[in-house]
């Protein structure tokens, strides 16, 4: 299993891309997922040089951009066109970053409030946004989220053979399959072939799962209580780290609230011990020492 952290735990803190990359280095992450906004800001005229050169030093030691999260449109055919650009635009950058790795949420409503039209035509817009990301090299995950056509196992299976595409997988979030009631050992056995990446976050108690809600996680003053580390919630991670510690997957520790650096480093720790004494894996990150070297970072 490769650990990696999420930029967007740094989204309402003014801290650089080069102290990311310093804390992932120290605390010996094996990737970093960029959120979206950020990929695209690093990557503009002002701020390229310096990423290229944050770039080679986390390919130096081995550290790789794991994946870029971001929100593709596929609500309305009005807007799809836009739509269509981002996803050009977010899968160069993907590339340009060495991940072939872009997650996206699988539209905006619950499945079971999206009409059998609703819901084609959804399937249509996100076959064509894989599409664009194949022409790219680029693989387009939906995440197991509330609010989506894949927010429960058996939408997310549906889901999959709707859109029938090589280039369209899962970004499977433990926490929403359980939040939606699923058994989320059983679903990682189905979804595995589709599945590329993992979130892991937890929550103190079921009744506290809305504090991440878009809206939630995105205000600055939102209550973040309830927000636990890996360890301490109500979802028992260690059967989950037995069964995914084999796994090549990155697993993006997803942290919303407060002392991401503490928390993060503490959850990496833990997640490390758990492969040790768990189920026999070893310290996969235990050094960055004999790793193959990347490919140099793209102009």
């Amino acid at each position: 299993m490769k650990i990696s952290l999420c930029t967007i735990s740094f989204r309402h803190s003014l801290v650089s891309f080069a102290t990311i990359v310093r804390f992932a280095l120290r605390e010996r992450f094996d990737g970093i997922e960029l959120w979206g906004a950020h990929a695209e800001w690093l990557a503009t005229a002002e701020e390229r040089e310096a990423t290229k050169e944050q770039l080679r030093l986390m390919h130096g030691h081995g550290l790789r951009i794991a994946m870029i999260s971001d929100y593709f449109d596929i609500a309305t055919e009005e807007r799809f066109a836009a739509t269509q650009a981002k996803a050009h635009r977010l899968a160069a950058l993907a590339r340009w970053y060495g991940t072939t790795r872009l997650r996206t949420f699988a539209g905006p409503l619950p499945s079971c409030k999206v009409s059998p039209d609703m819901r084609r035509e959804y399937v249509k817009r996100l076959r064509a946004l894989s599409d664009i990301c194949a022409q790219y090299g680029v693989t387009l995950l939906a995440e197991t989220h509330p609010g989506t056509l894949s927010d429960d196992l058996a939408s997310a299976r549906t889901l999959i053979d709707e859109v029938g595409h090589g280039a369209f997988g899962i970004n499977l979030d433990f926490l929403h399959l359980w939040e939606a009631g699923d058994d989320v050992l059983a679903a990682y056995a189905e979804l595995q072939p589709w599945v590329h990446h993992f979130h892991l976050k937890n929550v103190s108690s079921a009744d506290r799962l809305y504090v991440f809600e878009p809206a939630q996680v995105y205000a600055s003053g939102s209550d973040r209580t309830g927000m636990v580390p890996l360890s301490d919630g109500a979802l028992d991670f260690r059967p989950i780290i037995a069964a995914i510690g084999d796994s090549e997957l990155y697993s993006s520790l997803e942290w919303f609230g407060a002392q991401p650096f503490e928390t993060l480093a503490a959850d990496a720790a833990w997640l490390r011990q758990l492969t040790v004494d768990g189920d026999g894996n070893g310290d996969q990150s235990s050094t960055n020492e004999g790793r193959l070297q990347p490919a140099s970072v793209s102009e």
